[in-house]
């Protein structure tokens, strides 16, 4: 947003600099992007009178002229201006003038005739051309004021860059009540005079849309519209960025850049019956005042009449209703539009308005009443005409509510990590508009003003007083924190799960929670996945049972591009139907899926690629798993998509949280997939925290005794590994499993498994009378529950 220096200082005027004002401004949050000049600098050009005008007797396109500067005797001066002419009021660059660019002003002769100077067009003073030839001043300029005191060119535009939630700061009333704020210092707003009806016509207005809370409307007759802009307003619209239009035009701009309150004049000769703020209709269409032509829908707001739309509320105004030269009758709009109700509207057809910016930002829904008789005083005194009585539609009910806030000084220094003085916030808060009330507990209740809708909450109102405070204000202070250690606990983080895969070479895939119904039902034939009611594409219809729906593309993507070793891991949900009668009964679960095709290890030379086999992937699991100190176990599975002799579920705390295995073959052609290794873990189980507990290693030796047993081989490993834990009891330190055969002299259905037992006491050495008792009990409880037999060396 850009606005004069000038205009700001009749609001507002602290005694500092341009510099300073615009670093207080950046400071409060309103960052100026450029400070510049309304002009070059340049000396020695005041205002003059043109006397007398005589052609040039060697020259056709020349003029002789004198000119009044009030300095005495008339200068004499050449001018080839093609406007140029008696009586009028122009720049004049007298001698020794500096124009910009360097240019310096002497005295000398044009084809013989000598000039005391040179009168000036708008270019010559760093002023828009808007004719060929001279800038022509008002009659009534002052002959012999400097002209950069007469066109305020001392004066400076400053743009702003407003962040989306001050829509309060998109006008000068607005950056006056900022730096009025943090200068402590009244903002002296023009002096708005009321006026009174002439006339009693005026036009019905119905609200039909929760849209719009307040709507004014005003019938003004007899208007001149062909009345010229001051040039006042001219310069103040101009360094703003706004070209002159029409006066009435140029008055709802003025309005708008000075209050931050949208208006629009209608032609009223052009409205037909009542005016109707309502939704568009289905199809309908209007031609705005850009010419475009536009098709509605319904959740855009229109203004219109009994016959059709006349402009896009909130936005722009339609062509059919605009106000043209001849317009004599007026209807002038000054209303009040929700927010949710304009934002995005204005994009949809290509459009950025004044209005829309500062109504998608939300506007004072108080101001629409202070901005109608602000409108009506400027075309009373600039254009005339006659007024009837203001028509008000609102709904009170709709307007946004103001809520209080309650503030406490302890939030405060809490929040900010240092005290600022009570008076003071009570103090900033009210110069910032809200009406605050101070108990004597140090508590406030905040209601912020109606131009604030960025207040809701304490923390937005400790925002502010940091603001107001200024940021050079923090006081450096290190922070005090009332530290309470908790027990340590041994905690496996995402992160920590993440870099265990990578290094064990795999790389993380995300994708959708979407997938393929088809790969879904290869998977596991008994899923009935919810089928999404507007999917993005018919392979992403339902929402995932499994990760390797979605793993498994990837898979087939690199291969299908010549990656014949492929590691992926995914961290994400996947969704359980099972017993969910409803959506709200789908239960989400943070799962791990890992896959992997290909070779071992990558190609290299110093070894042959062998290919990956079930115990390579188990081992990776237990990389994750030990990494997360999870005891597992591991049980024969029985799922369909999963090959029946190289895979299993995992086990923790006798709970299954997923498995690991190959792909069925069968599957495995069916998806066009090489030999392919899976794994789906129950992701909250992986990331378990356990506390560790400490034992002190035993000084004494240990003892092996070796066991082999000839038993079922239907029979799990790991269940008898698991008896023999239980029952070797507190002296057994550990066991594992080292031989299994079958073949020659082991007789069918049989198998020959060979454990060793380390058998040690923490604080004194075994005696074999213990070790013996603790080896038959072993025996004798495997002969019982697995019909197990020594095998004969």
């Amino acid at each position: 947003m850009k606005i004069s220096e000038n205009w700001l200082r009749t609001w507002v005027n602290p005694a500092i600099d341009s510099e300073t004002l615009s670093d207080q401004l950046t400071m409060l949050g309103l960052e100026v992007d450029d400070l510049t000049p309304a002009a070059k600098p340049f000396t020695g050009v005041v205002v003059g009178e043109v006397l007398t005008v005589e052609q040039h007797p060697d020259a056709d396109r020349l003029r002789v002229t004198t000119v009044n500067i009030g300095t005495g005797e008339p200068l004499q001066i050449v001018c080839g201006a093609p406007n140029v002419r008696v009586a009028m009021k122009v720049p004049v660059a007298t001698i020794g003038a500096v124009l910009p660019g360097d240019f310096k002003i002497k005295k000398g002769k044009l084809r013989g005739v000598e000039s005391q100077g040179m009168l000036c067009g708008a270019s010559e003073i760093d002023l828009e051309d808007k004719i060929d030839g001279l800038l022509e001043l008002p009659a009534d300029a002052p002959i012999g004021i400097n002209i950069r005191e007469y066109l305020n060119l001392d004066d400076h535009v400053i743009d702003i860059s407003i962040t989306p939630n001050r829509g309060d700061c998109f006008s000068v009333r607005g950056i006056a009540r900022e730096i009025g704020v943090i200068n402590k210092l009244p903002v002296t707003a023009p002096e708005i005079k009321e006026v009174s009806s002439t006339i009693t016509d005026q036009k019905q207005v119905n609200v039909d849309t929760e849209g719009c809370p307040r709507y004014l409307g005003r019938v003004i007759k007899n208007v001149n519209t062909k009345a010229a802009t001051p040039a006042w307003m001219e310069q103040a619209l101009a360094r703003s960025g706004i070209r002159q239009h029409s006066i009435l035009v140029d008055i709802t701009n003025y309005v708008l850049i000075e209050l931050g309150q949208p208006l629009h004049a209608f032609d009223g000769g052009k409205v037909q019956g009542s005016v109707h703020v309502r939704q568009a209709n289905t199809k309908e269409k209007l031609v705005l005042l850009n010419d475009q032509e536009i098709e509605l829908t319904e959740d855009v707001m229109v203004i219109a009449d009994d016959e059709k739309a006349l402009a896009i509320a909130g936005i722009m105004g339609g062509l059919s209703s605009s106000v043209t030269d001849e317009t004599t009758e007026i209807f002038l709009e000054s209303a009040f539009f929700a927010p949710l109700y304009i934002a995005g509207r204005a994009r949809r057809y290509g459009l950025h308005t004044d209005a829309s910016q500062r109504y998608e930002r939300g506007v004072d829904f108080e101001l629409p009443m202070i901005a109608m008789h602000r409108a009506s005083q400027l075309i009373q005194e600039l254009a005339g005409g006659e007024f009837g009585p203001i028509t008000v539609a609102e709904k009170v009910e709709l307007l946004p509510k103001r809520e209080a806030i309650e503030l406490k000084q302890a939030q405060v220094d809490q929040l900010l990590g240092y005290q600022v003085e009570s008076s003071f916030i009570t103090d900033a808060l009210q110069r910032l508009g809200c009406h605050v009330t101070e108990n004597a507990e140090g508590e406030w209740t905040v209601v912020p003003p109606s131009y604030r809708y960025d207040m809701a909450i304490y923390q937005d109102l400790i925002e502010e007083i940091a603001r107001i405070h200024g940021y050079d204000n923090i006081q450096i202070s290190l922070p005090v924190i009332d530290v309470q250690l908790a027990k340590h606990q041994d905690q496996f983080d995402l992160n920590q799960l993440r870099q265990t895969l990578v290094t064990l070479g795999y790389q993380e895939a995300i994708s959708f929670s979407f997938a393929d119904l088809k790969l879904e039902k290869q998977l596991n034939s008994l899923v009935n996945p919810l089928v999404l009611a507007n999917p993005i594409s018919s392979d992403l219809a339902v929402m995932r049972s499994t990760l390797l729906s979605s793993l498994i593309p990837c898979v087939q993507h690199n291969i299908n591009r010549q990656q014949n070793r492929v590691r992926f891991f995914e961290l994400g949900l996947r969704f359980d139907y099972q017993n969910a009668q409803s959506i709200d009964d789908l239960k989400q679960i943070p799962t791990l899926a890992m896959v992997a095709v290909g070779a071992k290890h990558a190609e290299s030379w110093h070894g042959k690629a062998q290919p990956m086999d079930f115990f390579d992937l188990k081992g990776e699991v237990e990389e994750v798993l030990a990494a997360g100190r999870v005891k597992v176990e591991y049980v024969r599975t029985e799922r369909e998509w999963l090959h029946p002799g190289q895979s299993a579920d995992i086990i923790v705390d006798g709970k299954s949280v997923g498995y690991l295995g190959r792909l069925h073959p069968s599957l495995e052609d069916a998806l066009d997939l090489g030999i392919t290794w899976v794994v789906e873990l129950d992701q909250l189980a992986v990331l378990q925290t356990y506390v560790s507990n400490f034992t002190e290693l035993s000084r004494f030796p240990s003892v092996r005794r070796d066991i082999a047993l000839l038993i079922n081989d239907k029979i799990n490993v790991s269940e008898i590994q698991q008896l023999i834990e239980k029952t070797g009891g507190a002296l057994l330190n550990s066991t594992w499993l080292f031989d299994v055969y079958t073949g020659q002299g082991v007789e069918n259905g049989k198998r020959s498994l060979a454990f060793a037992l380390l058998w040690q006491h923490p604080s004194r050495t075994l005696e074999d009378a213990e070790i013996k008792s603790g080896m038959d009990n072993i025996i004798q409880v495997l002969e019982n529950t697995y019909q197990a037999t020594l095998r004969a060396s």
